[in-house]
């Protein structure tokens, strides 16, 4: 290999990769880093001490923007991320589980009356064979 050769290989190492992954990955920052860059932005006071904090970090002047809102409204929460996707409805899930339990437990009533019917009947038949006071008529 040539010294021109080597030279444009190395190069073409050091280079990024100038392809998108196929799946990017959403970045998710947390409360303290949010909090962190928001102080040191209210330090910012020479011009374009923003612009290059923001290039720093590699973030957006939106993600100031939002943060600061939410700082201002007092949500500290809001500062956390948040799970994403369709929220879990809790009361559903307890009134689904309520029902299913209710269903269960009327199968258990209709099985004990079921017995408590049988038991009459065979108590009944019992005491009509084996109660000698009882009198049969004869033919």
């Amino acid at each position: 290999m040539g010294k021109k050769q080597r030279q444009s290989a190395k190069k073409k190492e050091n280079q990024p990769d100038p392809e998108v992954p196929v799946n990017p990955k959403r970045r998710m920052f947390t409360a303290a880093y949010k909090q962190q860059i928001l102080k040191e932005a209210d330090r910012c006071e020479q011009h374009g001490g923003i612009g290059e904090l923001l290039r720093r970090e590699g973030l957006y002047s939106s993600h100031l923007t939002t943060w600061r809102r939410q700082r201002a409204a007092g949500q500290l929460q809001a500062l956390s991320p948040k799970k994403r996707g369709p929220k879990k409805d809790e009361q559903a899930a307890e009134v689904v589980a309520l029902r299913r339990e209710n269903e269960r437990l009327r199968a258990q009533l209709g099985q004990a009356e079921l017995i408590i019917t049988a038991q009459k009947k065979l108590s009944q038949a019992l005491e009509t064979v084996l109660d000698p006071n009882t009198e049969e008529t004869s033919l």
